[in-house]
């Protein structure tokens, strides 16, 4: 009797002694430590042109699928029509901004305030300066190419986010296009030589449905570049969009010549005609070609049709171009895939990594 209570005593004895050993606290703290040892997540680089392919900064390639957006006219819906731009499964967005020449000038902050929306809502952001639409003066391309250069830490920061379409529709005419290859000479070596990272688009001359300019000069214009990180753009509309040849053309040219393309806007019928948006959609897919159509809301009167949605939330598309662009065989919602560098979700609203 007296082994036994010995015995249990000894038992007691054990079980208090592991109950303040302080293990179970050991073990938290080795927890702990595998924790904070846990590597970063990788940072992604900016977007690189690799012969007909845009590629991410993950090295995933990345088409493009969404729309124009006039933020410059519209400053005030914008976070409203971001948001219904990413609920309608776009993965990129193009935006309307202003160097001053012809409105008001979109300043460092409100840029931030933009791209940091874009992010928000997992849209890559196409920054296009829109003064000069249509010019030939040179003047309006060199304002353009300086805004850009005055923002370029800010862009810099998010190339992998940003992309810079470096003057939309500059050069109105068709003819004399070694004018527009000399300009955007100039312009591509000059952003590069002030250190600008980012990808950069080049429109096409003829308000942009010249496809001319771009199969004729486009290598010129990219040899320019010393990043070779140049794509270009061709909006089509009544006469670089009017027919399934003349688009099949476009995007089989660009291709032989190892240029990446963008369809940098479209619509469905324009002043200068109707267009074949179906081939667009459909031809662009197989190619794995990018289109942005024009335009989420707020065209003028005489253009009214071109609005993809009724309301800035997009809720209400409209019947003719909205909801087959959105829900066609080739259209965005069932061809769109969101670019990789927001896998992490680490964009919230309280990131100011874009300083």
């Amino acid at each position: 009797m007296k082994k036994l209570a010995v015995v249990i005593l000894l038992f007691a004895v054990c079980i208090f002694t592991v109950a303040c050993s302080g293990e179970p606290a050991a073990s938290s703290d080795t927890s702990s430590a595998v924790e904070s040892s846990a590597p970063a997540a990788p940072e992604p680089e900016g977007f690189k042109v690799d012969g007909t392919k845009l590629i991410d900064g993950f090295g995933n390639e990345f088409v493009m699928r969404g729309v124009n957006h006039a933020y410059t006219w519209f400053k005030d819906n914008t976070k409203n029509a971001l948001e219904g731009i990413k609920y309608n499964g776009c993965n990129a967005v193009r935006l309307v901004l202003s160097d001053g020449d012809q409105w008001d000038k979109v300043t460092r902050a409100e840029l931030k305030s933009l791209i940091k929306n874009c992010k928000n809502n997992k849209l890559v952001a196409v920054l296009e300066i829109h003064d000069g639409a249509g010019k030939n003066e040179i003047s309006y391309l060199e304002h353009a190419v300086d805004y850009w250069i005055e923002m370029k830490d800010l862009l810099n920061k998010n190339k992998a986010y940003v992309i810079v379409n470096i003057a939309n529709e500059w050069y109105g005419t068709f003819s004399d296009l070694e004018v527009w290859r000399d300009a955007y000479l100039s312009a591509v070596k000059k952003l590069r030589e002030a250190g600008l990272e980012n990808t950069l688009i080049v429109d096409s001359a003829g308000w942009g449905q010249c496809a001319d300019s771009v199969l004729k000069y486009g290598n010129e214009i990219l040899d320019a570049d010393p990043d070779k990180n140049t794509m270009f753009a061709v909006h089509m509309y009544g006469t670089a969009g009017k027919n399934e040849a003349v688009i099949k053309n476009t995007i089989d040219t660009a291709i032989s010549k190892d240029l990446c393309l963008l369809i940098g806007e479209f619509g469905y019928k324009h002043s200068d005609g109707n267009v074949d948006e179906e081939t667009i959609m459909q031809y662009s897919t197989e190619k794995n070609i990018g289109y942005l159509a024009w335009s989420w809301k707020g065209n003028g009167s005489d253009v009214s049709y071109l609005d993809i949605t009724r309301d800035w939330a997009g809720t209400d598309l409209n019947p003719e171009w909205g909801k087959p662009l959105f829900d066609g065989e080739y259209g965005i919602k069932k061809t769109s895939t969101e670019c990789s560098v927001f896998a992490s979700d680490e964009n919230s609203d309280e990131d100011d990594s874009i300083e």
